[in-house]
């Protein structure tokens, strides 16, 4: 049985308990926009958006909860599931991009969602998706290890293959093509999950429940590190292959975009300052060319 209402009141219950420990953290209440649509339109539903800017620990932050309901799915979601283009469906989630003003904390990314289709003559077809990444723009091998160790943690009730699993799914997901180079140190990210109810929704959860886990401390090690100029032009050169993922790349965002989402709540993962340069390389053997050479690739982050 499908039980939306329930996952609705864990988004919230998440959502909520998100973003108390990142206000406290950083000190300025996050500003809380809720929003719904009428129905009779493309989309119906509501949703609450949370967001912060120019905070001491957040340059720009967000949480986003939505929960809309359409008569038609785009080609976005269907990628996998090519039958229920155009099917009616449901979608509700929790959304998250944080941005630190330290160019030593890195950025970071959570999705928790579950989607129900029903195509015409047909059973409802449902499953539940997320996952969690990092994004350095300095590496601290304690850091991803610290990472990679809480999302290994947080699926090892549901067996020890889904950690390696949904880590390579990650690498190839958050993966700009157009550059041939990963956008950070991955995670975890699964889609398309449609085990029964019961075990995708504690999949969920779990997912859920383990991002403060993974997040804060990372937070607490570096937030109060020195840095200059320099590190903070590299973090905006760095914040555009961010901005490139999401455009171009990310399913999650083109969902939203084409499916008639509200695009400020959509476009709240977009870092406030951002650089591009033509062109341009780290000097050998300096912090900024061992992102590259020693962060930017797939690692075995639990053995090595």
């Amino acid at each position: 049985m499908i039980d939306t209402h329930a996952v609705r009141e864990y988004l919230l219950d998440l959502q909520g308990r998100i973003v108390e420990a990142l206000q406290e953290a950083d000190g300025k209440t996050f500003l809380r926009d809720a929003w719904q649509r009428p129905p009779g339109g493309k989309l119906e539903g509501d949703g609450l958006t949370q967001l912060v800017e120019d905070g001491a620990l957040l340059e720009r932050g967000g949480c986003n909860f939505s929960h809309v309901r359409g008569n038609a799915l785009p080609p976005s979601a269907t990628q996998h599931r090519s039958e229920l283009a155009g099917a009616p469906f449901e979608a509700l989630g929790v959304s998250l991009v944080m941005h630190p003003r330290n160019p030593f904390v890195p950025t970071v990314h959570m999705n928790v969602r579950l989607l129900a289709a029903r195509p015409d003559g047909r059973d409802s077809v449902t499953w539940f998706g997320g996952g969690m990444d990092l994004t350095p723009y300095y590496g601290f091998e304690e850091d991803a290890r610290h990472f990679h160790r809480t999302c290994a943690d947080a699926l090892k009730p549901f067996g020890s293959e889904l950690y390696p699993r949904f880590k390579a799914w990650c690498d190839e997901y958050f993966f700009l093509k157009h550059r041939n180079e990963p956008r950070g140190i991955g995670g975890i990210f699964f889609d398309d999950f449609d085990q029964d109810f019961a075990t995708g929704f504690a999949l969920m959860r779990a997912v859920g429940d383990a991002f403060l886990h993974a997040y804060l401390p990372i937070v607490e090690r570096r937030r109060a590190l020195p840095y200059g100029e320099r590190e903070r032009d590299f973090q905006a050169y760095r914040r555009g292959r961010y901005v490139e993922f999401n455009l171009v790349w990310d399913r999650g965002t083109h969902f939203g975009l084409h499916g008639g989402g509200r695009t400020e709540s959509i476009l709240m993962s977009m870092p406030p300052l951002v650089k591009w340069r033509y062109d341009w390389h780290p000097l050998p053997g300096t912090p900024e060319a061992r992102l590259a050479s020693d962060f930017l690739r797939p690692r075995d982050w639990l053995n090595e």
